[in-house]
């Protein structure tokens, strides 16, 4: 199904359900099995309240001013190489940020290992052969970890501060007034930390959008002329293409027999790139200028309200995490980008270009500087 008629049809409870409808690859791999996207009703709102609870404006702030000074660090080393793998590059510095954020202990030792199992859960869920192996030996790994964390809070070995997602997840009580067992809160902490580190997809879309459309780079890295280029990067660049659920009943909906039991795709980027958007094909952040108040029009991360339905809750994670990389993409980091292909590959999960979007790094800017060579073709 494609369009903002269909999304809202998706996100109506009575017909459709979560629990079941994803396949169990996914599960095993992506999502995890008994987190808050298989939920529905009223175990699915109480679990998701959790965690919108970690989503205030100061702690969202928190998380980007920690990504971004991790980045600043990290750029020393970057200039020393010839070129950057900007995705693989990006990805430890938002796990040390948002391990840190979230009060979940990760040593030097073991961050190699963390991060890449991490990565391994989006990146390698849709791969076939040896990479899903991987994912799903992967998803094993990090759920004993943050298991072993979760029952060390629990017993006082480690002592988060009480706004922490550690804190949060480890102390959440479902409706039966039960904790959750180690195992689904270690999945509900991953729901955390996974799509923390997947932004590095979207970051990667930041970097190709400013390459590829300089036309319309911002004039200034804040504000709303912002927040405007980073959602028309979420609305035309893919990410993953579709979300499933399962019907509840049978039903008829614009001619077309559901029966029950079904299994049925939104189609994120087709709704995102498709009528009533105008030009859906060109890139043009001045149309979020007046920007769309329909909750299934604009459905990068789901449709519908955060706190009601399956939408995404770490959105405010998305765009503030997004901005922090147009920041210092066009402030503070001047690079150039070698001759590379940068055709995005559709067939991966997620899409990515070609190339995975090499840079070389010139050299770090003073805060504040507004250098014309921060970005160049």
């Amino acid at each position: 199904m494609r369009g903002p008629e269909a999304a809202e049809l998706f996100y109506d409870e009575s017909r459709f359900k979560r629990r079941g409808a994803m396949p169990e690859p996914v599960r095993a791999t992506l999502l995890g099995k008994g987190g808050v996207q298989g939920l529905d009703d009223e175990a699915h709102r109480l679990r998701k309240a959790m965690f919108m609870s970690l989503m205030s404006d100061e702690r969202v702030e928190k998380l980007a001013r920690l990504v971004e000074r991790e980045w600043l660090k990290a750029i020393s080393s970057w200039a020393s190489e010839e070129e950057v793998m900007r995705y693989h590059a990006i990805q430890p510095i938002l796990m040390r940020a948002v391990c840190k954020w979230a009060a979940v202990p990760l040593s030097s030792a073991e961050e190699v290992k963390r991060t890449r199992d991490v990565v391994a859960l989006f990146d390698q869920a849709a791969a076939l052969g040896l990479g899903h192996l991987k994912a799903r030996i992967a998803r094993r790994r990090s759920e004993r970890w943050l298991a072993a964390v979760i029952e060390e809070t629990r017993t006082g070995r480690i002592c988060p501060a009480n706004e922490s997602a550690l804190a949060v997840v480890a102390g959440h009580r479902d409706a039966s007034g039960e904790l959750l067992p180690p195992r689904i809160a270690a999945v509900e902490l991953l729901n955390v930390l996974r799509p923390t580190v997947a932004v590095s997809v979207y970051i990667v879309f930041v970097a190709h959008a400013l390459h590829r459309f300089p036309e319309n780079v911002p004039e200034s890295a804040n504000g709303d002329c912002a927040v405007r280029f980073v959602q028309e990067v979420r609305r035309f660049y893919p990410f993953f293409p579709a979300l499933i659920a399962r019907t509840r009943r049978a039903f008829r909906w614009k001619g077309v027999a559901f029966p029950k039991g079904r299994q049925v795709l939104l189609d994120l980027h087709g709704t995102n790139c498709s009528e009533p958007w105008s030009d859906p094909e060109e890139f043009r952040p001045e149309r979020f200028i007046d920007a769309p108040r329909d909750l299934f029009m604009f459905i990068p991360q789901g449709g519908g309200d955060h706190h009601r339905h399956h939408r995404c809750p770490g959105e405010p994670i998305t765009l503030a995490l997004m901005k922090v990389a147009l920041r210092l993409l066009t402030s503070r980091i001047a690079y150039h980008v070698p001759p590379q292909n940068l055709r995005i590959d559709r067939t991966r999960l997620p899409a990515l270009p070609m190339s995975q979007f090499h840079v070389s790094i010139d050299r770090l800017l003073p805060d504040g500087a507004n250098d014309d060579a921060t970005w160049q073709s």
